[in-house]
């Protein structure tokens, strides 16, 4: 006997190889939506600062939202908060689904 679980996985691996490229952008948008995200998070923090530094000027603080954005970057890439795994399963399954209905033989 089979196991249908199994068999339900075969079928969604297959639909996957076959929306791989759709799949491989939604990576990449899941990610540049984290990056962004956690950009918005970052500056909230930041503007939530208690007073003025004896260094800050216009100059140090277009540097640290540079340096903010880059690590805003580096921690969607590394998947820091899952936001950007979270978008790839719950729209992969739609990608999965349109891959399988265009899979199967006409009736």
């Amino acid at each position: 006997m089979t196991n249908p679980i199994k068999s339900i996985a075969t079928d969604a691996k297959a639909a996957a190889t076959q929306a791989s490229p759709e799949m491989a952008k939604l990576k990449k948008v899941a990610q540049q939506f984290e990056a962004v995200f956690l950009r918005q998070m970052i500056g909230s923090m930041r503007s939530a600062s208690l007073g003025e530094g004896m260094f800050d000027s216009s100059a140090t603080e277009q540097f640290r939202d540079m340096s903010d954005s880059k690590m805003a970057d580096a921690m969607a890439g590394k998947g820091a908060l899952g936001v950007a795994d979270l978008l790839v399963r719950q729209l992969g399954a739609r990608l999965v689904g349109q891959a399988a209905k265009t899979q199967e033989p006409p009736k």
